[in-house]
């Protein structure tokens, strides 16, 4: 498992014009990138044991984490 944070550019890389524009002309994407973010965060400082939570709780948050990637994803494809 790594405890390295999934930053969005660094999942989508080459998007970075794509993925600012579409913050500043859409507000629900902006809000994705916002959540997508704080979950990234929290599971990064959940994984390196800074604010440790229970196993199950970690998996969730990155259930979550890959669900938001997924709808950033179709939101850059169909753009």
């Amino acid at each position: 498992m790594s405890n390295t944070p999934h930053d969005v550019y660094e999942d989508f890389p080459g998007e970075a014009e794509k993925i600012h524009a579409l913050k500043v002309a859409d507000a629900h994407f902006a809000r994705l990138i916002e959540e997508y973010h704080e979950i990234n965060r929290d599971v990064h400082r959940a994984e390196t044991n800074v604010e440790p939570v229970e196993q199950l709780a970690e998996v969730e948050m990155r259930k979550k984490r890959a669900a938001l990637k997924d709808e950033i994803a179709r939101r850059l494809t169909a753009v």
